[in-house]
């Protein structure tokens, strides 16, 4: 699979600019980094959010070492790379999918919609930490909750198929990673904050 060597060499990057932002101290100009920022984090996303599930955001966070000493900025880069990590294992998924030859028609034609949504979903993730790290958290959040989007979209083919979807866990979460995603980006946003 030719996108695989592309993620490893992207996600060592993030990585890098992860630590290169810890090394710099950079922090949101409105909040002090608790001891406990990844709890606090995602208690305030679930309680903002009727769909945000705490349980997922405060076990996924903490799976990055890094994002322990990280800022609201730094968190939310962690939480765009494990929704990165989540497309790409699921891409992975489908493929092998698409080869087995005990598919159905139906489920063949979902999974094939779903394998061009998370390719689009890959590279948008990509796109977001890009434009994130440039500053314009607007854009970040529009493009990620595209892939939030796609992760659904992806669910409702095989439902109005008729299909039972073989990615129903991998839907649900991609959708909460980029949605812990968009609220720690909104609430690492100074301006956001102001208004």
């Amino acid at each position: 699979m030719m996108f695989q060597p592309f993620l490893l060499l992207f996600s060592f990057t993030l990585f890098s600019l992860f630590i290169t932002t810890l090394s710099l101290g950079t922090t949101s100009s409105t909040w002090r980094v608790p001891k406990d920022i990844i709890e606090q984090t995602c208690e305030i996303c679930a309680n903002q959010s009727i769909i945000l599930s705490y349980g997922l955001c405060s076990s996924s966070l903490p799976v990055v070492p890094v994002s322990h000493s990280a800022n609201l900025e730094g968190l939310a880069l962690v939480a765009m790379e494990l929704a990165l990590e989540n497309a790409s294992s699921t891409l992975a998924t489908i493929e092998k999918l698409l080869d087995s030859t005990s598919v159905g028609s139906f489920a063949l034609g979902a999974l094939t919609d779903c394998l061009e949504l998370y390719s689009d979903a890959a590279w948008t993730i990509v796109n977001s930490v890009g434009v994130f790290l440039s500053g314009n958290y607007d854009v970040t959040r529009m493009w990620m909750s595209s892939v939030m989007e796609a992760a659904s979209t992806c669910q409702q083919g095989f439902t109005e198929r008729g299909e039972v979807s073989p990615l129903t866990q991998e839907n649900y979460n991609l959708f909460q990673l980029c949605g812990i995603a968009l609220c720690i980006i909104h609430l690492a946003n100074p301006m956001q904050i102001l208004n």
